[in-house]
């Protein structure tokens, strides 16, 4: 049970890395450093930072969750669908929404325990069919005219002379949330135990099977939510969306520190690893660097990350 903390170059290793970044584009875009640009990168990370955090509890067991953007799109489908032409109201069509996510969180958990699937293939599966259900539903069209009440989100907070959207408000309160969970929480130390190895953790006594199925269905949640940030942040339901938002997601638990070994990773490296990704993305944009580039530069920080993780794990 020694390991469901890490020390703190944890954290120190991406907290640096952002600073650096952010150090870089300075001194190459006159108005990164503005309080509008930085209220910018967080509206443009608050959907991936939600789906980060499932990804990361699923992670942290030693899983992995392809299915999350595809997912997300069918709750942002479902929501807006229900709330426009079943005239649902726009609370429950929200409910609804998030409901048929956790809905295909509780489904890949089950195929991971009951049937032993490996969680690269399960998702993968579902990744699929979550597509393939969000086309159908939608027609592949776009919902439009949505009640303002599935959209305030989106709307500005001024803070301290900044905008701030409500939905990076509702991101960060999140992130606190897992955190406290994760550090300070019995599930929270039996999700490290799990994902370190989870024979031993079942002789200890812990219910591997229900952790790991509390743990899809929560990461299911988590995507609902994100759903409704991106519903908020367009202001419509997009059934093209999510095609990338999951190794996006990856993307940002991976450069956080977490390993994708398991057991070892702090959920606020989660979110400075979307903030390095938002970052990069947008300091290369002000650059004027083309997006070509931009994913160019994404893959080489992954790659340096894991085979950081790698070197890390054979060393311990």
């Amino acid at each position: 049970m020694k390991d469901w903390t890490l020390p703190p170059m944890a954290i120190l290793g991406p907290l640096l890395a952002l600073l650096a970044a952010s150090a870089f584009f300075a001194t190459q875009a006159d108005n990164f450093l503005s309080g509008q640009n930085f209220s910018l990168i967080l509206q443009q990370v608050m959907v991936v930072g939600l789906l980060a955090i499932g990804q990361t509890l699923i992670i942290l067991t030693a899983g992995i969750d392809l299915s999350c953007g595809m997912v997300m799109a069918l709750g942002s489908i479902v929501m807006t669908k229900l709330a426009t032409e079943m005239g649902l109201h726009p609370l429950l069509a929200m409910l609804f929404g998030i409901g048929a996510t956790t809905a295909f969180g509780l489904l890949n958990g089950l195929l991971v325990t009951r049937i032993k699937l490996p969680p690269f293939i399960v998702t993968l599966g579902t990744m699929n069919i979550a597509f393939a259900i969000t086309q159908l539903y939608s027609g592949a069209q776009t919902i439009t005219d949505l009640p303002e009440a599935m959209t305030f989100l989106g709307d500005p907070i001024m803070i301290l002379g900044t905008p701030v959207a409500g939905g990076v408000l509702v991101m960060l309160a999140l992130y606190a949330m897992v955190w406290f969970g994760l550090s300070h929480t019995a599930p929270g130390r039996h999700l490290y135990a799990v994902g370190n190895n989870r024979e031993a953790a079942r002789l200890t006594g812990i219910s591997t099977e229900r952790a790991l199925l509390t743990v899809y269905a929560l990461a299911g949640t988590f995507y609902g939510i994100a759903a409704l940030l991106s519903v908020a942040r367009t202001g419509v339901g997009d059934p093209q969306a999510g095609q990338t938002e999951n190794l996006d997601s990856i993307t940002a638990v991976v450069l956080g520190g977490t390993s994708l070994f398991g057991g070892r990773g702090i959920i606020v490296g989660t979110l400075i690893g979307a903030l390095i990704v938002g970052v990069f993305r947008n300091g290369l944009t002000l650059m004027g660097v083309s997006s070509v580039y931009q994913i160019l530069i994404t893959g080489i920080l992954v790659i340096l990350a894991v085979a950081t993780d790698q070197l890390s794990h054979k060393r311990a």
